[in-house]
């Protein structure tokens, strides 16, 4: 039997009269990727930054691991990569990473072998010793998605992760998603990208705060009769009262 790892509960988030989540309520089960797919880009952030305690809903609550959040508790245990890069700039990217993997008590060995796996599945090895300043905006997205992937977190909560990455290191960014999933990671992955949501185990659709359908690429295309995604997408919410 599947396991929920996150419970959405009745949440709902309003920023004073604007409403940009409405009533969401949604289990996610361990280990499978879950893609939230929201092209206007509010609600899917607004949520995922609930989940990792950055926010509160205005009425409902969030679980994970079956503690309300937000729990100081439960931060070894999950990683995030935010939309937008939180990197030291006058550091070296070998320096970002040994301040993020000090946070999570990393030590000796254990860090040095996490920082270079974690370089290597984000194609940055070569570029460690570089300040990251320097680096390009596509690299600061790998390296946001490195330090992310650094404790080797239960749940990885990943807000547009490949935005600005070409799409050859794209698939192996994939590939690395899949290959923590086989070891039980659950992750969590927000996205407008069409072909990226058709890789999720199971994707939840978001129109005007609202949660409009559920499930995999193929139930969703199924249910309405289309070919891709996209025009999955636009017959629920064309459907929507």
């Amino acid at each position: 039997m599947e396991k929920n790892i996150i419970s959405i509960q009745n949440v709902s988030k309003s920023f004073g009269n604007q409403q940009v989540l409405a009533d969401i309520n949604l289990d996610i089960k361990m280990g499978e990727i879950f893609g939230f797919l929201d092209p206007s880009g509010a609600g899917k952030t607004t949520l995922v930054k609930q989940l990792v305690g950055l926010d509160t809903p205005t009425e409902g609550s969030n679980f994970i691991f079956n503690q309300k959040m937000p729990s100081l508790s439960l931060i070894e245990r999950i990683g995030y990569m935010a939309q937008s890069d939180a990197l030291y700039g006058e550091l070296l990217a070998k320096e970002n990473l040994e301040f993020f993997a000090s946070l999570y008590r990393l030590k000796g060995r254990e860090r040095q072998q996490r920082m270079n796996e974690v370089m290597e599945i984000v194609q940055l090895s070569e570029h460690m010793t570089k300040l990251v300043s320097n680096y390009s905006g596509g690299m600061k997205r790998r390296l946001s998605l490195a330090i992310a992937l650094l404790h080797e977190p239960e749940l990885l909560i990943l807000d547009e992760p490949t935005v600005g990455i070409d799409p050859v290191l794209r698939k192996n960014v994939w590939k690395s998603f899949y290959a923590l999933k086989r070891k039980g990671t659950t992750i969590i992955v927000t996205t407008h990208v069409m072909d990226e949501a058709e890789k999720c185990d199971r994707l939840g659709m978001i129109r005007e705060g609202r949660l409009i359908a559920v499930g995999s690429a193929a139930e969703l295309k199924a249910n309405t009769g289309t070919a891709t995604i996209e025009e999955a997408f636009l017959s629920y919410g064309g459907a929507k009262s």
